[in-house]
């Protein structure tokens, strides 16, 4: 019942209209919900960087505006609203407005094929694979757009390596996602996330390999820590996006955000089992939830009532159910955004070369061995492939790291002046 709760609820609105018009509210309802739901992911998603990040700096975070600074990101957004749009004398001011929104179309896009959970695909395409590749890769047009159209030499050389990053990333993370094609031999994400019913293909050699390939490529695609160095603010100000400000500022940040949540979200589907999960009843996660609230201190009596009360009444209702699909996807999803929280407010910033080299040196020969591990994987369903391709990938890890270890210094001899 809670699971298809959204796909009954969305059958009954469409079932009463004629059926004439049925394809075009199928339509204008997936439009409206991803139009809904990006902004709502984005502003949350906000909040919940700044407080992870505050709780492992030992601070508190938003906590002033709402109950655990829960309305912060509302506040935010009515600031940029309320901000002045301030563009350069000698800025190509058409160019100017649309990087912002050249970004964040991408972005809203990558959303339509996303497997939200059991039969929630907005589209199910039998290339969705080729489709997020190909619309993802947009986003350095935008950002080219937008450092170009600024006039200035801060943005432009922050565009610069922003695009050469995108694009020396975006080779081994396409890559990666070739073994998954070939072993599933398909490029529906619904298809891929079906195959992984028996097993996750992050739990195989060739999947643990390519997940984690597949993610830091994408992490280095949208800019995060360690590799933001095209937003280097010590060196750049704020990169490509220095001379925004107001709303259209707002939506390269929007557009970041998305992107983010998107990689995570298509490195579940592709190698975490998308929707699938162990079939645990939804009362035990009921009963877990019930017990935080009512050990919530600041949360507000009537808060704790409603919240525990329907609770209680959605397990009544739905005992013997396990945990929805559309909530096993998002907790898989966030638990990566908590990850890349986590490289944020722990590693330093890669310098350039060990940026590139990392793409280059490492990351590129490994998913090319990868290829072949898959490609032992499906000619040898044994436990002798599965053997090999383990030494395999073993060997290679260690060979690659050996390659690319930093010279080590000379030991320098001083003369000294008689």
């Amino acid at each position: 019942m809670i699971d298809q709760a959204f796909v009954n609820l969305n059958s009954t609105l469409l079932g009463a209209l004629p059926e004439v018009l049925r394809p075009w509210a199928a339509g204008l309802v997936k439009i409206g919900v991803i139009a809904g739901l990006a902004p709502l992911i984005m502003m949350y998603l906000t909040w919940f960087e700044r407080k992870v990040i505050a709780r492992m700096q030992n601070r508190l975070g938003p906590d002033r505006v709402g109950i655990y600074g829960l309305k912060q990101p509302l506040a935010d957004g009515l600031k940029m609203l309320m901000k002045e749009d301030i563009v350069p004398e000698g800025a190509d001011k058409l160019m100017h407005t649309l990087a912002p929104l050249v970004a964040l179309i991408p972005a809203l896009l990558l959303f339509l094929v996303l497997p939200f959970g059991r039969n929630m695909a907005p589209l199910d395409l039998n290339i969705g694979v080729l489709y997020t590749l190909a619309v993802g890769s947009i986003g350095s047009y935008a950002v080219f757009m937008g450092g170009w159209a600024s006039r200035s030499k801060f943005p432009v050389m922050g565009a610069m390596r922003t695009v050469a990053q995108i694009v020396s990333y975006e080779i081994p993370g396409a890559l990666a996602v070739i073994t998954v094609i070939m072993v599933t031999g398909t490029m529906s994400l619904v298809s891929i996330v079906e195959a992984q019913s028996q097993w996750w293909f992050v739990l195989t050699p060739w999947g643990f390999i390519g997940a984690i390939i597949f993610f830091l490529s994408g992490v280095a695609e949208v800019n995060r820590t360690p590799f933001d160095m095209p937003e280097a603010e010590s060196e750049l100000v704020g990169g490509f996006h220095t001379e925004y400000s107001g709303m259209k500022f707002a939506l390269w940040y929007m557009a970041e955000f998305l992107e983010s949540f998107a990689v995570c979200a298509l490195t579940v589907t592709l190698f975490l089992g998308g929707w699938q999960g162990p079939a645990i009843p939804f009362w035990v996660l009921a009963a877990v939830l019930v017990i935080i609230m009512a050990m919530a201190k600041r949360l507000p009596i009537v808060a704790k009532v409603m919240g525990i009360g329907a609770l209680v009444a959605l397990s009544v209702v739905s005992f013997g159910e396990a945990i929805p699909s559309w909530l096993w996807f998002f907790t898989k999803t966030y638990s990566l955004m908590f990850v890349m929280v986590w490289f944020r407010g722990t590693f330093p910033r890669l310098r350039v070369d060990q940026l590139m080299g990392f793409a280059w040196k490492f990351l590129l020969p490994l998913t090319l061995v990868n290829i072949v591990i898959a490609g032992i994987w499906v000619a040898m369903p044994s436990v002798v492939g599965v053997l090999l391709d383990v030494v395999i990938a073993l060997v290679s890890l260690v060979v690659l790291v050996k390659l690319n270890q930093p010279a080590s210094l000379e030991k320098r001899t001083y003369t000294f002046a008689e």
